[in-house]
């Protein structure tokens, strides 16, 4: 399944995308969200649903927005690929690197992405996404594909002047309208081995990143088991698994985006997160 989290005539709601068409399923189980269907657990009784459900919306007939708007929690995970990590000069480590991103920082996919006033070295971050479905603590990682709802592309848009004003991440990894989620959330029993994916970054049609899924230092399953010990996990949390090397930070010169750019962030099945990037002296 494709589900997208949508805002039709001033309504958020959720959807299905069913070939060219949109099914709308706001109030489906009486789960008016996204996260609310995950909440209730609605997804293994939709798929029956869609296999003979027809389309009743164009995509024109809504807007996008962030996969999961209001997660309770967004835990990104840094330094996840040998070569990013290598190209930050950061030593190996027995635990990932773990720190936040706020919801109300998030866009959703051909949304612009918004450079922030205050700084010019505003940095792509191709990721991908996962989605938690059933919540739980202390999550084993033989059990921790089975909380897993689905996976979506993220540009995890990192602020880097005021990453560094100290040793913690988050100043530069939340400002507003900085973090794309989207285009949808592909389910687990679609995707099937996650490790199978590629994951690609484009920034103005030039591929900045490149890697595989497969390349992950900490596999999903770590991310998760070590995650729910120090949080309990609730469904529509999001864990955002980490980005490759070639960040436009750590190039010769260096690469950031600025007004006017466009991002792509494509990774296999998923589909391909497109952005465009404004100033936010323009808004």
């Amino acid at each position: 399944m494709k589900l997208i989290s949508t805002l039709r005539m001033g309504q958020t709601g959720w959807a299905a995308i069913l070939g060219n068409g949109i099914l709308n399923l706001t109030g489906f189980k009486d789960a008016e969200t996204l996260k609310e269907a995950l909440e209730i657990g609605v997804l293994p009784e939709l798929g029956a649903v869609l296999e003979t459900a027809k389309p009743d919306l164009h995509m024109s007939d809504m807007t996008l927005l962030p996969v999961i708007p209001d997660p309770g929690k967004i835990l990104c995970i840094g330094l996840n690929y040998q070569k990013h990590k290598q190209e930050t000069g950061r030593p190996d480590v027995d635990n990932p690197t773990v720190f936040t991103r706020f919801a109300d920082s998030q866009v959703a996919h051909l949304a612009p992405l918004i450079k922030p006033v205050v700084s010019d070295r505003f940095d792509y971050e191709g990721e991908m996404a996962v989605v938690i479905g059933k919540g739980g603590r202390a999550i084993s990682e033989e059990d921790a594909l089975s909380h897993v709802a689905g996976y979506a592309c993220y540009n995890d848009g990192s602020v880097r002047d005021w990453q560094r004003h100290t040793m913690q991440f988050t100043p530069g990894k939340t400002f507003p309208g900085t973090g794309a989620f989207g285009p949808c959330l592909v389910t687990t029993d679609q995707v099937g081995d996650y490790r199978k994916l590629p994951i690609q970054t484009r920034l103005n049609g030039e591929v900045v990143q490149d890697a595989s899924l497969a390349d992950l230092i900490f596999p999903v399953e770590r991310l998760i088991a070590y995650c729910s010990t120090f949080t309990p996990l609730a469904a529509g949390d999001v864990i955002l698994s980490g980005t490759p090397g070639g960040v436009g930070d750590k190039r010769e010169p260096p690469l950031y985006m600025t007004d006017g750019d466009r991002v792509e962030v494509e990774i296999g099945m998923l589909g391909t997160l497109v952005n465009p990037v404004v100033d936010e002296s323009k808004l």
